[in-house]
């Protein structure tokens, strides 16, 4: 399932992949060697631990106009440290993602970035004369909307830690686990089929 979104004003087709990994130095880089050197475009990536802590998570949005699906879990699957490979359906997965701004806020503008931070349900984390450095954890889309308005002010720094994604709950829609169809490699046991 792919979903299109606006970045940088731009309309793009993109993809969520939830990549298992085992939780060795030097996987991430073996991961984003593998996007480089095959020119797929990487529009974030987050990794963390899982729940096995012998094991990493790697949610990656990638985009679709630059290679297929098909041949990016290929790939990925050739790499011997990836356990399982999970296509996110952005309709029934939850995706979240952190944002930090600092932006310009004269004491008359204050008040209004403060009660835009309000609106979005984000925090005022640092105060300084001229500015305020926010935070707003959130769906994608609601940090595009955030990000946008904040511009008006005038940002200083941005970060965005990239999306973290999982299935939703219900029993029926899980994920669709992709399956390995990569013949070199390690052993597929323990991968998704």
């Amino acid at each position: 399932m792919t979903t299109i979104n606006l970045y940088s004003g731009q309309a793009v087709n993109h993809h969520i992949l939830s990549v298992l990994v085992q939780n060795r130095p030097g996987v991430l880089a073996r991961v984003s060697g593998l996007f480089a050197r095959r020119g797929f475009n990487i529009f974030s990536l987050a990794v963390a631990p899982a729940e096995d802590p012998g094991m990493s998570r790697i949610t990656i949005v990638v985009d679709l106009d630059s290679a297929p699906l098909e041949q990016i879990t290929k790939q990925l699957f050739k790499l011997i440290d990836v356990v399982k490979i999970s296509e996110l359906d952005p309709r029934r997965s939850v995706e979240r993602e952190l944002l930090i701004a600092t932006v310009r806020a004269t004491a008359d503008q204050r008040s209004e970035v403060q009660g835009l931070v309000d609106i979005f349900e984000g925090k005022i984390i640092a105060v300084a004369e001229e500015a305020l450095t926010v935070s707003l954890e959130g769906h994608p889309d609601k940090l595009d909307d955030f990000e946008e308005l904040l511009d008006g002010y005038g940002i200083v720094e941005l970060q965005r830690t990239g999306r973290v994604a999982l299935p939703k709950l219900d029993r029926g829609a899980r994920l669709r686990a992709i399956g390995n169809t990569s013949t070199s490699g390690s052993s597929t046991s323990g991968k998704a089929g």
